[in-house]
């Protein structure tokens, strides 16, 4: 149900203040964590590109390990070069347009070669889509081609939002709050620091 705006919540956002969740234990949160991620084939992975800024695009997830995300692209393609010049600094984030449930990861990203073996391991045959065969024997878009590398992001901050309402519930927290200045709780928000993404890591 909506919540009263408290005098002391005025110079906060309230919108969010009211929405932390304290309670839940975190392997609870840890595991509906991954449920959202997991639930999610595509993100935006966001870099930082000097004179330009912040730079996002569509990634397909090779595999979540644990609270750490891996993909497979193209080592010519500019975001290596981002990652390179920012000393690794991104963003990955993903949202689920059906529940509105999303994840915001802050990481370190590392890049790693053909002759990383978790290329291969990763690989699949839809992904020679995305390369072209140059008919040279070197460069066919297999799992040797020396094109296909690795980007690791290992996690350091992530904050996300678990919808505890259905649609009508969530249409109903957000009528009701605006007809009667209250605050709509339309779900949970949760952050996971340091110390709890190094537990993730060690459960994993």
């Amino acid at each position: 149900m909506p919540e009263n705006l408290k005098k002391s919540e005025v110079d906060s956002d309230p919108s969010v203040l009211k929405q932390w969740d304290y309670d839940t234990p975190m392997d609870k949160q840890i595991e509906d964590l991954y449920s959202i991620m997991d639930g999610q084939k595509v993100c935006m992975l966001n870099t930082y590109r000097p004179g330009t800024g912040p730079v996002g695009r569509s990634m397909g997830i090779a595999k979540r390990d644990g609270p750490d995300l891996l993909f497979l692209a193209n080592k010519n393609s500019q975001k290596f070069k981002d990652i390179e010049s920012s000393s690794g600094e991104v963003q990955v984030s993903f949202q689920d347009i059906k529940t509105q449930d999303w994840v915001s990861v802050t990481g370190k990203a590392s890049t790693h070669g053909n002759d990383d073996p978790r290329v291969k391991e990763l690989y699949g045959p839809t992904i020679a889509a995305w390369f072209g065969d140059l008919g040279d024997g070197k460069h066919n878009a297999t799992k040797d081609d020396p094109r296909i590398s690795l980007i690791e992001v290992k996690s350091s901050y992530i904050a996300y939002w678990k919808t505890t309402v259905g649609t009508m519930g969530f249409m109903k927290e957000v009528v009701g709050g605006a007809m009667t200045g209250k605050v709509a709780q339309t779900g949970l928000l949760r952050q996971l620091k340091q110390e709890d993404i190094e537990k993730a890591r060690s459960q994993k």
